[in-house]
């Protein structure tokens, strides 16, 4: 499975931005598709996962500014960022597993939030 990320880049704060992520190689066998991210200096975060068939999960830092939305057609996975804070500055990571409980990540996607 290969996974293609496009949008990210430079938004101010209180602003939008998306960003989406293509699977490839996959058929039908995404179970789940979402998000992660990185700031400098911190570990890798969930930013919102959707499962199909249930819910979205989302951290809470984004709940009510984020959201990750599937086009299972398309075997893409796309990410709606609102009300964007400087702290939202990081590298964000397209992840997808499958029905093996195999997972994938994408290259990442620099966005950057100015105050």
């Amino acid at each position: 499975v290969q996974l293609q990320a496009s949008g990210g880049g430079l938004v101010q704060a209180g602003g939008s931005l998306s960003v989406s992520c293509a699977a490839s190689g996959s058929g039908s066998n995404l179970v789940a598709m979402g998000w992660y991210r990185q700031a400098p200096g911190k570990q890798r975060e969930l930013v919102g996962i959707d499962t199909r068939g249930g819910t979205t999960e989302y951290a809470d830092s984004v709940k009510g500014r984020f959201t990750v939305t599937r086009n299972n057609t398309k075997n893409t996975v796309y990410l709606q960022l609102n009300s964007v804070k400087p702290e939202d500055t990081a590298v964000y990571f397209c992840y997808v597993r499958d029905w093996y409980s195999r997972t994938y990540w994408g290259q990442g996607t620099q966005v950057t939030v100015s105050s």
